[in-house]
């Protein structure tokens, strides 16, 4: 695919997410996840060919101006789209497919220092919603959400939508997953959780109630 093919396709997709978008000349000139986007394409260039300073030089350089911190040797698909941007981060050996929607404070990085694979790799039409971390080498299926906040350790199912932390698969229906920008209207099994509890806690408290009102009856009628 040409060039100029490639950066039209990373202008098409802002349109098809961000409603805000309005003209591609204040696409191209003012939407900082493209920007990040077409410079890791081009430090990706210079990695691919082993030169390495001049590939971190062009991501640093882009992290500064853009806030968004992507790995040159880190392996992105066509129409990636990163809303915002600000505090994303991608590891080296991340690799991320077609279509892949992420929003600002992302970390998609690994657990330690081994070697080899050890950041995440997201297939095609995943969506990572504000703030979550995707860390080591696992794998979010296609289709697939993380909500806004969680921290995945596990490879995610395709179809599926994951939250809290740790991360929690909570829908996998086997249909492919609506990608829209309501992020955050997904299940939440930690409030669930203390809601649970919460129930629990009442009904023990009841029980003591009526526990020590048979005990004072008990007691009145042995004193008379």
């Amino acid at each position: 695919m040409g060039i100029f093919k490639t950066m039209k396709d990373d202008m098409d997709v802002v349109f098809e997410q961000d409603p805000a978008a309005r003209t591609y000349f204040e696409v191209m000139l003012t939407y900082a996840g493209l920007h990040a986007v077409w410079a890791h394409r081009f430090a990706h260039w210079f990695y691919n060919r082993k030169l390495y300073f001049i590939a971190r030089s062009i991501s640093q350089i882009s992290r500064f101006f853009t806030g968004i911190e992507i790995h040159p040797g880190a392996k992105i698909g066509r129409r990636l789209f990163i809303d915002h941007g600000m505090g994303v981060v991608v590891g080296e050996t991340c690799e991320i497919g077609d279509n892949v929607t992420i929003f600002q404070g992302v970390t998609l990085g690994g657990t330690g220092k081994e070697k080899g694979k050890r950041h995440p790799t997201v297939k095609d039409n995943a969506l990572i919603s504000t703030g979550a971390k995707v860390l080591g080498a696992i794998t979010i299926g296609e289709n697939s959400k993380v909500g806004g906040g969680s921290v995945v350790l596990k490879d995610v199912p395709d179809n599926s939508t994951v939250v809290g932390v740790p991360g929690r698969v909570v829908i996998q229906n086997g249909e492919r997953v609506r990608r829209d920008l309501d992020h955050h209207k997904i299940p939440d099994p930690v409030y669930d959780r203390c809601e649970y509890l919460q129930e629990q806690i009442n009904s023990l408290k009841t029980e003591i109630a009526l526990l020590k009102e048979g005990s004072t009856k008990e007691h009145v009628n042995k004193s008379l």
